[in-house]
């Protein structure tokens, strides 16, 4: 494989030097861009686009064109390609969002989900990830991902997005066992998908526990940091001669900072709601740190948004084991140049916390 022209990000999650703090941005492929909207009208839905390597590709170098300061790409997917591929069928309701065809509400639906190869029931997604590494050729790391098992179940259980989880909180207090082996099987197949993108180029991976802030503390322990302790002990953590780190994202998960550093990942993504120089204090030197401002200052102006990527830097202070990223996924109303604005002003006022 080539030699990677630009490893900070890499460095900085394995809290080793780097000239200027790395930045990316999650869902930086994605609709703020008028490039990517023009891809997803041409690809004719969401789920071709992603199940199309070619297109996949093309909407993952599109940010990178467009903004050179990005120090990291990430494979152009759905967190919900698991349950796809364990029969739920996949699609997307116009305003709705992601919905399933069947849902999981009894313990024998659980134990008739297969445990899906991620060769064989997901190869358009190594696809994608080799086509990108061969596209990228050493530009930026390529990130690799998969939602946590809590989330994956949340959204079988429900049969799509929810707000108060009412079925899948019944299912955890009323069957925990059914509950547990759902997880189970999900934290198995998430496991085999990343590593799957590991062997087909991915150089680091993200876990995303979307839902995990909205359980109560001792059933975020037990039904959702325990599967992901799993997953990350049984991830290939060396590849093409160098370490892939992994990465543990929980929104709202930030009363459990400690807990979450020892579950064996390089780095933790904080949403908006930590300081960084608190959570830095908590965690200590056990792991690198991601995010964390907060999505909608994209919205303000472009004086506005540097001022607070400045606030950020200091509040994590000198030093590396930072990334900097949004606290969530930035939103499709933003103007681009802002995120342009943004993404300068990183690496801009970061350098001097790395002298």
């Amino acid at each position: 494989m080539t030699a990677l022209k630009n490893d900070r990000f890499l460095r900085a999650l394995l809290k080793q030097p780097v000239d200027v703090t790395p930045v990316w941005m999650m869902r930086q492929a994605g609709r703020y861009l008028p490039e990517y909207r023009a891809s997803r009208a041409h690809a004719g839905d969401f789920m071709s686009l992603c199940m199309n390597p070619e297109f996949a590709c093309e909407v993952t170098m599109q940010p990178l064109d467009r903004y050179p300061q990005l120090d990291a790409a990430i494979l152009f997917s759905d967190i919900l390609t698991i349950p796809d591929a364990m029969g739920q069928g996949l699609y997307f309701e116009t305003g709705e969002g992601p919905r399933f065809k069947k849902v999981v509400s009894t313990l024998a639906d659980i134990e008739a989900l297969p445990i899906p190869d991620p060769h064989k029931d997901l190869g358009y997604v190594m696809d994608a990830v080799s086509t990108i590494r061969r596209e990228l050729n050493g530009r930026v790391p390529l990130i690799g991902f998969s939602g946590s098992p809590w989330t994956l179940a949340t959204y079988m259980v429900e049969g799509g997005s929810s707000k108060d989880f009412r079925k899948t909180k019944a299912m955890l207090y009323d069957n925990p066992q059914a509950m547990h082996l759902l997880l189970d099987k999900l934290a198995q197949s998430v496991t085999s998908y990343l590593n799957g993108q590991i062997m087909a180029g991915a150089q680091a991976v993200q876990i995303f526990d979307t839902w995990g802030g909205n359980l109560s503390a001792a059933a975020y322990q037990e039904f959702s940091l325990a599967y992901m302790r799993k997953i990350v002990s049984g991830l290939i953590r060396e590849h093409e001669g160098r370490k892939v780190p992994v990465i543990l994202f929980t929104k709202n998960g930030g009363l459990w900072l400690e807990s979450i550093a020892d579950a064996g990942a390089d780095a933790l993504g904080l949403d908006w709601t930590c300081d960084l120089g608190e959570a830095r204090q908590r965690v200590g030197n056990r792991v690198a740190l991601q995010g964390n401002m907060d999505p909608t200052v994209l919205y303000a102006k472009p004086e506005a948004i540097r001022a607070e990527v400045g606030r950020i830097l200091a509040s994590y202070g000198k030093g590396t084991g930072h990334v900097f990223n949004l606290g969530h996924g930035i939103t499709p109303e933003v103007n681009p140049e802002h995120a342009g604005a943004f993404l300068r002003a990183v690496h801009e006022l970061s350098a001097q916390y790395h002298e």
